[in-house]
């Protein structure tokens, strides 16, 4: 059935490059749409520039620029990025401007007329010399828990603590380097604590939409509950929506010297970039997907693609500003996780930050990072992790090896001995071919997002095709005489089975899917169609090579392009702390280290070294000859080559409080990256965690279970 749907992925803020990491969520999002595309569905994909908030204003000021110059200066970037890496955006627009105006004082004044703004007077700290308020992150100081310097308003990233800025320790302003003060602002509040905005985000963040399924994944609306608690215990606060002069952003009305907070016009902006495309292209009834009513009689969907760090944003705030104005609500967000990189978040702090334009620079292959991100992708909000040299084995393995090799093999054939005319193809084979792979349960891994599962499809079907063309080598039939017409039919074959591969993989790999469709002479391939084998006396284009192999020294070139970025970088020195000097500043983080140490404490470094996973046990049976063990088999989401579950054994001293028939199908939790142990019993390669009473009696021993909602292979954090 045709769908009418809104896609948007997240705005990226407009004071920064475009990084691999950004990249993850926009990758997913853009596959999707191509995926309901391909299906016969309507899709709008729309983003925009984050534009607003004190950082851009800041930057813009340091460069001797207007923040209007930064902005589009940046926007052109950005747009760039993405285009490189084949995100297909309708319309890439921006925060700042007129129609994002129009929505948010609109969305503003419905929320006023519902009693859900008010006006308080707030003591914040002040930069006496910018004369300005200070957000958190732009006051620094001494951890209050540990000491370190340099730590912001916020949080410590020595020790990990959070707290408030009035808690620091000898505060300063990062932006001046001057002492602030306290000082008191009316600011108005979007009061989300009323009754009726909690009870409608306990059913909402909880509910379906109109086709059935879950607006929010499972282990997102599990956060959800933890966030706003039960009914009648409500631990939603009011949301301070303004931001005082100087600052870069739309005034409030009737407010003279207040700003909208970058936050309230910033998820405004999806609307605002949707309403410019339908100016500029006709055919598109903006209200049929952004107002309530018409969008529920008009039968249209509004998907976010969102990265976890603003769930708070997308799941509480803005559904919540959207019912109370008189907006469509989201049918359904889609969050992704972190990008690390071997196992650390991306960030220019940790040393593991690469940007998208290096990447491009360096002649490396869009398409190949698109592949390896969509194999890593299953629909959670699970991390993913790149790991180059993992990289450049799939890469190579399944796209070059596997799937470009069909075509490679037996393209030449038909260009050098049937002048580049398709033969009649091998029935009984396509037959084949086609009863071992089901289109329905890829396009159900595409629907679910869960990429992963449908590339590993994909790549079974690849080894049958590859198979076929091993069994009849063409190669062999081309030297003896008398088998032109198996030959012919053979390579025909072989090329209608990489057509339907490349239908498959459209998704993920747009531009060589357009390489193929040139190359086979074919109209552009869709979901749509029914299935048919290219036809015999169908005249193909010479065959050009269509994918590279990835070597070590181009992704050598990429670390190195990166190096100072890929170096942790150093705290900055500011006004506050040039007195005490780096000798200092360094006497006092090992102090705390070694405070920390002589407390039984760990670092936050040590606790991320134990990889923790969530783990279903899929078998549980007795040890003979062993008192205490069990031998256990842990689904921990890893497969085999064909992707079959590949579970680990662990052996579990937890004989005496469990009886294994009861613990199949149990989830809990396991340490994944344990040095493996042979015991006597067989090799040991994990451990499951458990809780006991100081003695370990028999009565008092817990194996770890996990809330629902958690999957196999989820990390714990």
């Amino acid at each position: 059935m045709s769908r009418k749907i809104l896609v948007t992925n997240a705005l990226p803020y407009a004071n920064g490059d475009i990084h691999l990491g950004h990249l993850v969520g926009y990758v997913q999002g853009d596959i999707w749409v191509r995926f309901q595309r391909m299906r016969g569905s309507e899709v709008h994909y729309v983003c925009a520039d984050d534009t607003h908030g004190t950082p851009i204003m800041l930057r813009a000021e340091k460069e001797g620029i207007t923040p209007e110059q930064l902005i589009a200066r940046v926007h052109t970037q950005h747009l760039r990025d993405f285009t490189d890496f084949g995100v297909a955006f309708d319309n890439y627009h921006s925060t700042h401007s007129p129609e994002n105006r129009a929505y948010a004082e609109e969305i503003y004044g419905r929320l006023r007329q519902a009693g859900l703004i008010e006006t308080r007077d707030i003591e914040q700290f002040y930069d006496p010399v910018k004369e300005m308020f200070l957000p958190d992150r732009f006051i620094k100081g001494e951890c209050p828990k540990c000491g370190a310097a340099d730590q912001y308003g916020d949080n410590c990233e020595v020790c990990g603590a959070a707290y408030t800025p009035t808690e620091l320790k000898n505060p300063y302003s990062a932006v001046s380097g001057a002492k602030p003060v306290m000082k008191t602002s009316e600011h108005y509040f979007f009061r989300l604590s009323d009754p009726r905005a909690a009870s409608f985000l306990r059913e909402w963040t909880r509910g379906s939409n109109a086709a059935g399924q879950r607006r929010l994944q499972a282990e997102a609306a599990n956060k959800m509950k933890e966030w706003l608690g039960e009914e009648g215990d409500n631990r939603l606060s009011d949301w301070d929506i303004s931001r005082d002069a100087p600052y870069f952003g739309f005034e409030i009305p009737g407010a003279p010297g207040k700003y909208f907070y970058v936050w309230l016009d910033a998820p405004i902006g999806y609307f605002a970039s949707f309403r410019n495309l339908a100016d500029r292209k006709s055919g598109i009834a903006v209200e049929d997907f952004i107002e309530a009513t018409r969008a529920e009689a008009a039968g249209t969907e509004l998907v976010h693609f969102i990265g976890k760090d603003i769930l708070y944003f997308h799941a509480l705030f803005w559904p919540a500003m959207l019912q109370f104005a008189g907006y469509r609500t989201p049918s359904q967000l889609c969050v992704n996780g972190f990008l690390t990189v071997d196992g650390a978040k991306m960030s220019k702090s940790r040393g593991t930050f690469i940007t998208a334009r290096s990447y491009i620079d360096q002649g490396l292959n869009a398409e190949w990072l698109r592949y390896y991100f969509a194999s890593k992708s299953n629909g959670t909000m699970e991390d993913v992790d790149l790991n180059l040299d993992d990289m450049i084995a799939k890469v190579n393995s399944d796209l070059v090896g596997k799937f470009v090799n069909i075509a490679s093999r037996c393209a030449g054939f038909i260009a050098k001995r049937f002048d580049g005319v398709l033969g009649a193809s091998d029935a009984a084979a396509t037959a084949e071919f086609q009863a071992a792979f089901e289109a329905e349960t890829v396009a159900r891994a595409y629907e679910e997002r869960d990429y992963g599962r449908a590339l590993r499809e994909i790549m079974r079907l690849a080894d049958v095709a590859n198979q076929y063309v091993n069994d009849h080598k063409p190669w062999e039939l081309a030297k003896q005489e008398g088998q032109e017409a198996k030959l012919h039919a053979v390579c025909s074959t072989a090329l209608t089975l990489f057509r339907d591969l490349t239908l498959y993989l459209k998704p993920v790999l747009p531009a060589l899917a357009a390489q193929v469709e040139a190359f086979l002479a074919i109209a552009p391939l869709n979901w749509q169609a029914g299935w048919q084998a290219l036809p015999a006396g169908h005249r193909i284009q010479p065959y050009q090579h269509l994918m590279t192999r990835v070597e070590r020294k181009q992704v050598d070139a990429l670390l190195e392009a990166n190096r100072d970025s890929l170096a942790p970088a150093a705290p900055a020195a500011t006004a506050a702390t040039a007195k005490t000097g780096k000798a200092e500043n360094a006497d006092k983080a090992a102090k705390a280290e070694k405070a920390a140490a002589d407390a039984g404490h760990i670092s936050i470094d040590d606790f991320t070294k134990v990889d923790l996973r969530i783990a279903r046990i899929v078998d549980a049976q007795h040890v003979e000859g062993a008192d205490k063990l069990i031998r256990l088999q842990l689904d921990i989401g890893e497969t085999d080559e064909a992707g079959a579950p590949k579970p680990r054994q662990v052996f579990a001293g937890i004989k005496s409080a469990y009886d294994p028939a009861t613990l199949v199908g149990r989830l809990t939790v396991m340490v994944a990256n344990l040095a493996p142990r042979k015991m006597k019993f067989g090799l040991s390669e994990g451990m499951v965690l458990a809780a006991s009473d100081p003695e370990g009696h028999t009565g008092g021993l817990y194996i770890l279970s996990p809330d629902s909602g958690a999957t196999p292979g989820m990390r714990v954090k």
